[in-house]
Protein backbone atom coordinates (compact mmCIF):
# COMPACT_ATOMS: atom_id res chain seq x y z
CA UNK A 1 0.00 0.00 0.00
CA UNK A 2 1.77 3.31 -1.11
CA UNK A 3 1.25 6.10 1.32
CA UNK A 4 -0.29 9.13 0.88
CA UNK A 5 1.09 12.14 0.24
CA UNK A 6 -0.59 15.68 1.84
CA UNK A 7 0.93 19.01 -0.15
CA UNK A 8 0.55 22.31 1.89
CA UNK A 9 0.75 25.53 1.14
CA UNK A 10 0.98 28.13 3.45
CA UNK A 11 3.04 30.38 5.58
CA UNK A 12 0.67 30.56 8.69
CA UNK A 13 2.64 28.62 11.06
CA UNK A 14 -0.19 27.87 13.35
CA UNK A 15 -2.09 26.26 10.57
CA UNK A 16 1.11 23.88 9.45
CA UNK A 17 1.53 22.86 13.18
CA UNK A 18 -2.42 21.84 13.25
CA UNK A 19 -1.94 19.88 10.05
CA UNK A 20 1.23 18.35 11.26
CA UNK A 21 -0.88 17.63 15.09
CA UNK A 22 -3.65 16.32 12.41
CA UNK A 23 -1.46 14.11 10.27
CA UNK A 24 1.03 12.99 12.81
CA UNK A 25 -0.10 9.67 13.41
CA UNK A 26 -1.66 8.49 10.26
CA UNK A 27 0.09 6.74 7.28
CA UNK A 28 0.35 10.53 5.59
CA UNK A 29 3.61 12.37 4.39
CA UNK A 30 3.03 16.13 4.94
CA UNK A 31 5.18 18.78 2.48
CA UNK A 32 5.17 22.35 3.40
CA UNK A 33 5.81 25.29 1.06
CA UNK A 34 5.38 28.81 1.47
CA UNK A 35 3.19 30.66 -0.77
CA UNK A 36 6.57 31.98 -2.58
CA UNK A 37 8.09 28.47 -2.63
CA UNK A 38 5.14 27.38 -4.55
CA UNK A 39 4.86 29.57 -7.43
CA UNK A 40 8.25 29.11 -8.16
CA UNK A 41 8.38 25.88 -7.88
CA UNK A 42 5.53 25.57 -10.13
CA UNK A 43 7.65 27.51 -12.74
CA UNK A 44 10.01 25.09 -12.22
CA UNK A 45 9.33 21.73 -15.06
CA UNK A 46 11.99 19.98 -12.66
CA UNK A 47 10.35 20.85 -9.48
CA UNK A 48 6.82 19.45 -11.27
CA UNK A 49 8.48 16.68 -12.27
CA UNK A 50 9.49 15.60 -8.65
CA UNK A 51 6.32 16.79 -7.46
CA UNK A 52 4.93 14.30 -9.74
CA UNK A 53 7.14 11.22 -9.23
CA UNK A 54 5.53 7.95 -8.61
CA UNK A 55 2.22 9.80 -8.02
CA UNK A 56 -0.50 7.77 -10.20
CA UNK A 57 -3.87 9.84 -10.27
CA UNK A 58 -4.94 13.37 -8.76
CA UNK A 59 -7.56 13.61 -5.96
CA UNK A 60 -10.36 15.73 -6.42
CA UNK A 61 -11.07 18.03 -3.53
CA UNK A 62 -10.07 19.35 -0.29
CA UNK A 63 -10.57 18.80 3.19
CA UNK A 64 -9.58 21.93 5.63
CA UNK A 65 -7.87 20.23 8.91
CA UNK A 66 -10.62 21.32 11.26
CA UNK A 67 -12.79 19.04 9.08
CA UNK A 68 -15.18 22.37 8.22
CA UNK A 69 -15.36 22.11 3.60
CA UNK A 70 -18.47 25.02 3.64
CA UNK A 71 -16.83 27.60 1.64
CA UNK A 72 -18.27 30.62 3.34
CA UNK A 73 -15.47 29.24 5.98
CA UNK A 74 -12.80 29.89 3.15
CA UNK A 75 -10.51 33.62 3.77
CA UNK A 76 -8.47 35.36 2.12
CA UNK A 77 -7.56 33.87 -1.20
CA UNK A 78 -7.90 30.09 -0.10
CA UNK A 79 -10.30 28.74 -2.79
CA UNK A 80 -11.44 25.34 -2.92
CA UNK A 81 -9.93 22.86 -4.96
CA UNK A 82 -12.41 22.79 -8.54
CA UNK A 83 -14.52 19.62 -8.21
CA UNK A 84 -15.32 19.26 -11.99
CA UNK A 85 -18.25 17.41 -13.09
CA UNK A 86 -16.22 14.58 -14.18
CA UNK A 87 -14.60 13.93 -11.09
CA UNK A 88 -15.49 9.87 -10.83
CA UNK A 89 -13.03 9.43 -13.47
CA UNK A 90 -9.74 8.63 -11.73
CA UNK A 91 -7.16 10.57 -13.79
CA UNK A 92 -7.42 14.04 -15.74
CA UNK A 93 -4.82 15.68 -17.83
CA UNK A 94 -3.06 18.60 -16.42
CA UNK A 95 -4.24 21.16 -18.28
CA UNK A 96 -7.63 19.87 -17.51
CA UNK A 97 -7.24 20.46 -13.98
CA UNK A 98 -5.70 23.87 -14.85
CA UNK A 99 -8.67 25.10 -16.84
CA UNK A 100 -10.90 24.21 -14.49
CA UNK A 101 -8.88 25.94 -11.42
CA UNK A 102 -8.89 29.16 -13.47
CA UNK A 103 -12.59 28.88 -14.35
CA UNK A 104 -13.53 28.17 -11.22
CA UNK A 105 -11.13 31.50 -9.43
CA UNK A 106 -12.41 33.55 -12.28
CA UNK A 107 -16.05 32.69 -10.97
CA UNK A 108 -15.21 33.06 -7.49
CA UNK A 109 -13.87 36.36 -7.98
CA UNK A 110 -16.91 37.46 -10.12
CA UNK A 111 -14.42 37.78 -13.85
CA UNK A 112 -11.83 39.70 -11.61
CA UNK A 113 -8.57 38.53 -13.54
CA UNK A 114 -6.43 40.66 -10.83
CA UNK A 115 -8.07 38.91 -7.54
CA UNK A 116 -8.12 35.62 -9.68
CA UNK A 117 -4.47 35.78 -10.71
CA UNK A 118 -3.65 36.27 -7.03
CA UNK A 119 -5.70 33.39 -5.84
CA UNK A 120 -3.90 31.31 -8.16
CA UNK A 121 -0.58 32.66 -7.44
CA UNK A 122 0.36 33.56 -10.71
CA UNK A 123 1.32 36.41 -12.45
CA UNK A 124 -1.90 38.34 -14.20
CA UNK A 125 -0.02 38.10 -17.32
CA UNK A 126 0.21 34.66 -17.03
CA UNK A 127 -3.68 34.19 -16.48
CA UNK A 128 -4.38 36.70 -19.24
CA UNK A 129 -2.79 33.65 -21.34
CA UNK A 130 -3.98 30.85 -20.18
CA UNK A 131 -7.51 32.62 -20.45
CA UNK A 132 -6.68 32.73 -23.98
CA UNK A 133 -5.21 29.19 -24.32
CA UNK A 134 -8.32 27.39 -22.54
CA UNK A 135 -10.83 29.88 -24.38
CA UNK A 136 -12.47 30.86 -21.07
CA UNK A 137 -14.69 33.82 -21.75
CA UNK A 138 -14.38 35.69 -17.76
CA UNK A 139 -17.69 37.53 -19.20
CA UNK A 140 -19.29 34.15 -18.74
CA UNK A 141 -17.48 33.63 -15.47
CA UNK A 142 -19.84 36.80 -14.33
CA UNK A 143 -22.88 35.74 -15.61
CA UNK A 144 -22.39 32.14 -13.63
CA UNK A 145 -21.59 34.03 -10.63
CA UNK A 146 -24.63 36.12 -10.87
CA UNK A 147 -27.20 32.95 -11.82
Amino acid sequence: MSRTIMIMVSDNPEAIENAKTHWAHQDVTLQVYTPTQWREGMESPFFRQQLMAGVPALAFGSSPVNGDTSSANHTGNVLAFPTPAYADSKIQKMDELEAHAIENAIVQYKGNLTEAAKALGIGRATLYRKVKQYHIDPSQARKKRAA
